[in-house]
């Protein structure tokens, strides 16, 4: 499968699923074992697809881009993971899709914070009623990206998530130059960092604000620097959703045992 490739920080070009992405996933589901209690559900989303996704997303900056996704009926969640990854308060009926791996990405739609939700016309057919929102629920889970900020619904994301079935998942990116979209970090939430090493999650991306340079992860083909990611999943009730990446066999990356 082809990625974006990127400038590393060390100088080499290399496709997106590399060793720094797996990095990354590794300590984010680090984070997402620490925090499982503090969650009523969790999905699998493989790196894999993490990969095309950041693929679209690089090269469609400064936009927003719209994915969405159904569950892979051929990849029922293990017994095991769900004692592994579900907290202490796990319900297994909160979402559609719940008992399985997220299957294959789609890029549904690209444009502003106003447009993004709204679904193209070849991806609605006449099963999709007005009743069912912007998006037609075409698919399960929808993904989009915050460009220059923080992966926190905004009001508009919480209003598109209401006729999702599954759950709605925000991918922040942090980049550089900003040209009209300034980094935005004024809102309340929990944050969850995407990046390759863990003294920059410990940090947290507001003192990197304070640096005098901020740290690269890589550079995309628009020439846009990329400085860090986010990655949330959420339900429409208001809820939030563990998210752990996962490899090709539905196994979260950095759970070895």
């Amino acid at each position: 499968m082809s990625g974006t490739l990127i400038h590393t920080c060390r100088g080499a070009f290399r496709a997106m699923v590399a060793s720094w992405l797996v990095e990354a996933a590794t300590a984010y589901n680090q984070t997402s074992m620490e925090k499982r209690d503090g969650y009523p559900a969790f999905v699998l989303l493989p790196v894999r697809h993490l990969e095309t996704i950041l693929s679209w997303a690089f090269e469609s900056l400064p936009d927003e881009i719209l994915i969405g996704f159904d569950p892979l009926q051929s990849m029922p969640i293990n017994p095991q993971i769900f004692e592994i990854c579900g907290g202490i308060d796990y319900r297994d009926d909160l979402f559609a899709g719940q008992a399985f791996v997220i299957g294959e990405p789609h890029l549904v739609n690209r444009g502003d914070s106003f447009s993004v939700h709204h679904v193209p016309e070849e991806w609605v057919d006449e099963l999709f009623a007005a009743d069912r929102g912007s998006r037609g629920a075409r698919f399960t889970h929808w993904m989009h990206t915050h460009p220059n900020c923080v992966a926190i619904p905004s009001a508009a994301d919480a209003d598109a998530a209401q006729h999702t079935a599954g759950v709605d998942m925000i991918l922040g990116i942090e980049f550089s130059p900003e040209g009209p979209l300034p980094w935005f970090e004024d809102a309340e939430g929990v944050r969850r960092p995407l990046n390759p090493e863990q003294h920059i999650e410990r940090k947290g991306w507001g003192s990197w604000r304070r640096q005098r340079k901020r740290p690269v992860i890589g550079r995309a083909s628009t020439g846009h620097n990329i400085h860090g990611l986010e990655l949330i999943a959420f339900h429409r009730t208001g809820v939030g959703v563990n998210v752990w990446l996962v490899d090709d066999k539905g196994r979260p990356f950095g759970l070895d045992s």
